[in-house]
């Protein structure tokens, strides 16, 4: 298994139940072909460096996870056909990122606390 993070852009005009409920599609994608997510951040809305679809805000989300190369091809399929979604990447972490990850993950749960 390799490890994974993915940051999609959600379309500014969805009402929070909606929004979450994207969310839960995308992450039920990734645990019904077998990965296991490892963090999830909402980094809320956020003014785009330009114009999308006339739209110059959009919703952040952030998930990190562990899964196999071809489940990367299936998530892929499903943001492009998913109309709430304006622009997503998904890249293959280095042994050194997936390191600054974990160290970065573990920052944040202590300030939570």
């Amino acid at each position: 298994m390799n490890q994974y993070e993915t940051v999609f852009i959600l379309t500014p005009v969805l009402s929070d139940d909606q929004m979450k409920e994207a969310v839960e599609k995308f992450k039920g994608i990734l645990t019904k072909g077998g990965a296991e997510i490892l963090n999830e951040e909402l980094w809320g809305m956020k003014k785009l460096a330009y114009p999308i679809q006339k739209k110059s805000t959009g919703f952040y989300v952030l998930v990190e996870f562990k899964a196999e190369p071809e489940l990367i091809a299936k998530l892929d399929t499903q943001y492009r056909r998913d109309e709430r979604i304006l622009r997503h990447i998904i890249v293959k972490m280095e042994k050194y990122a997936a390191q600054y990850a974990e160290k970065r993950r573990n920052k944040l749960a202590k300030k939570e606390d």
